[in-house]
């Protein structure tokens, strides 16, 4: 595995949230000053007539929206000159890349009908299925990435993109909705973009997909999938079986929250316990971690492809921006959380509490999570010994983001704050 794919613990900055390129220097300070090494960015690129960002019309110019047209820069200098103060800020920076639709107003249809799908003399729209029901995107034209007649001419164009993306400064890719377009297009495309710039990687974006469809889709080369933990509710065991069928294939990324799904500040009714439980869990639990814009913050509108614009950004008396750097820190310190490892759940005689062992592959650590699934009340939980919970019996450091203790007494107990969560290792030798 590259160096630069061994912490990945990324910022999803929104481009229309944030404003004009030329503006960003902030956020990504704010990011880097928390302790996040990647920032992801949804698309930038000149959309269709619906403005979302999704809805592609020209891959090779920019959204007017995010350019400044007071700057005497170019936009593309523009773009290369935020992912430029980026890297001195020691964060990598990463894209959406949209390959398996463009806008239906795209002059990509005319200009090359093959590349589409169609229906009499209307271009297919893209769609999916969800709880049984069709749903169209009437502002999407879905590729014919299989069938098409010029796979060679459609295959070189997304080159030309990702060339066009890295020489402005992106060395990441989020390949959105990776399982609509063939395995064999991706290898093909990874394999070539890394014999030409070897420091960029692939992340495919496989939610809503089946296991199956998640495993060939991961074996065409990325080096990341998403996992699915944002919504598993601390019960049953469907996450663990999820995560086992990919782990030893590919890593994987957890979220609390990203673009597409509600703010937990709004789900949960101004909880922020559950937002800092819910980030905690999300960065111990896999390799890598994302966590969206103005969660630090507590922001309850959701973000929105076509309409959110930095008038949405909200003042709040929330500020986690402390305790994510904690949980950072302790990501970024220990291999163990840096890896899809295996790991058990433990048998506890509170029902409101989750217990977890964690097991390094590449080193001797071992790590055991408690977590209080309960966002509004306090949880005891007690231990005759904790060594036991640990396969090797090894001594416990609490490396915990709140109230760490320097002593771990035995017997064990101890009252969990709403959502409060603590993390123990073993620290020994690592494996040679």
């Amino acid at each position: 595995m590259q160096k630069n794919t061994e912490k990945l613990i990324i910022y999803n900055l929104f481009p229309t949230l944030a404003g004009q390129f030329t503006r960003w220097e902030a956020h990504l300070q704010r990011a880097a000053d928390m302790g996040f090494n990647w920032v992801f960015v949804n698309p930038i690129q000149q959309t269709g007539y619906s403005g979302s960002l999704y809805s592609i019309a020209d891959y090779f110019a920019l959204n007017p929206l995010l350019v400044d047209k007071h700057s005497d820069q170019t936009p593309e200098l523009q773009v290369k000159m935020m992912t430029k103060v980026a890297k001195t800020l020691g964060l990598n920076v990463m894209v959406d890349l949209v390959i398996n639709h463009c806008a239906s107003d795209s002059i990509l249809i005319t200009e090359h009908p093959d590349w589409f799908n169609w229906e009499g003399e209307h271009v297919m729209r893209a769609c999916c299925y969800e709880n049984g029901q069709k749903i169209v995107w009437e502002d999407l034209a879905q590729f014919n990435h299989r069938n098409t007649k010029d796979k060679e001419g459609l295959f070189q164009y997304f080159r030309r993109v990702v060339d066009f993306l890295v020489e402005l400064g992106f060395i990441g890719f989020r390949c959105d909705a990776a399982y609509q377009v063939p395995r064999e297009f991706w290898q093909r495309l990874i394999r070539e973009t890394k014999a030409k710039h070897p420091e960029t990687i692939f992340i495919a974006e496989t939610l809503g997909c089946t296991a199956d469809q998640t495993r060939k889709t991961a074996e065409a080369g990325f080096d990341y999938i998403f996992n699915s933990s944002k919504w598993w509710d601390f019960n049953g065991h469907w996450l663990m079986e999820q995560y086992n069928l990919t782990r030893e294939l590919v890593p994987s990324i957890s979220f609390p929250e990203s673009h597409d799904t509600p703010r937990l500040m709004q789900e949960f009714y101004d909880n922020a316990n559950i937002l800092k439980q819910r980030y905690l869990f999300a960065a111990i639990f896999s390799s890598g971690v994302m966590m969206p814009m103005g969660y630090e913050f507590g922001f309850k509108n959701k973000l929105h492809v076509v309409h959110t614009r930095p008038k949405d950004w909200e003042e709040t008396a929330i500020d986690l921006q402390e305790f994510i750097r904690k949980v950072n820190a302790i990501k970024s310190k220990y291999r163990i959380f840096q890896e899809d490892s295996p790991l058990h759940l433990l048998h506890n005689d509170n029902p409101q509490l989750l217990v977890m062992w964690k097991g390094s592959t590449r080193t001797q650590e071992e790590a055991l999570i408690i977590l209080n699934k309960d966002g509004w009340n306090r949880q005891t939980f007690y231990a005759e010994h904790l060594r036991g919970y640990v396969q090797a019996g090894a001594p416990l450091t609490d490396v915990s983001p709140e109230y760490p203790m320097t002593f771990i007494p035995q017997p064990f107990v101890y009252e969990l704050n709403p959502g409060q969560g603590l993390i123990m290792v073993t620290q020994r030798d690592a494996i040679q």
